[in-house]
């Protein structure tokens, strides 16, 4: 799962449904905080930008253009987050302008090793939410086998033989 779901977003645009806000919050809150938190925000600084990112999601969200390019969302995402780091690090009297302009600027650059960590933490954490979300509805010899075979790369002969599955089962 590497893009957001189109159909969330576009459910988001169009109203206030609270399942999909929840769905929505429930994915990137840990997401936001735990990558400012690696990145040495201080706790509570991490848990307010991490309020604050959010609610700039909620209000702008219906503006959002996806304009079909993959990983829009992600993009736009990691630059409010950016721009909020910006704001923080100003009032921050902690940090010399250069750390916190070259970290923003960096953030927001998609071909920075930043940004591209920003992705791959992205694409590594909805992965691992939609992981946990099939647990609950399949089988665990199921989610085994899709584990070897889509994560692992192993082949499905192998995989039937280790789950007791069948190859077209797998």
């Amino acid at each position: 799962m590497n893009s957001t779901s189109l159909s969330l977003i576009e459910r988001l645009q169009q109203g206030s449904d609270q399942i999909c806000w929840n769905q929505l919050l429930g994915v990137y809150k840990p997401l936001i905080w735990g990558w400012l938190r690696r990145h040495n925000t201080p706790l509570q600084d991490a848990e307010d930008l991490t309020q604050e990112v959010l609610a700039i999601v909620v209000r702008e969200l219906p503006k959002f253009q996806h304009n079909g390019n993959k990983g829009a969302f992600r993009a736009w995402l990691r630059g409010i987050t950016a721009n909020r780091l910006r704001v923080y690090w100003r009032s921050n009297r902690d940090r010399t302008p250069t750390d916190w302009q070259m970290f923003a600027d960096q953030l927001e650059d998609t071909s920075s090793e930043l940004a591209q960590e920003w992705d791959r933490q992205h694409d590594s954490f909805l992965l691992r939410k939609l992981l946990d979300q099939m647990e609950e509805e399949f089988e665990p010899k199921t989610v085994k086998a899709f584990r070897r075979v889509a994560l692992d790369g192993v082949k499905a002969e192998q995989v039937a033989a280790e789950t007791g599955m069948s190859v077209v089962a797998v």
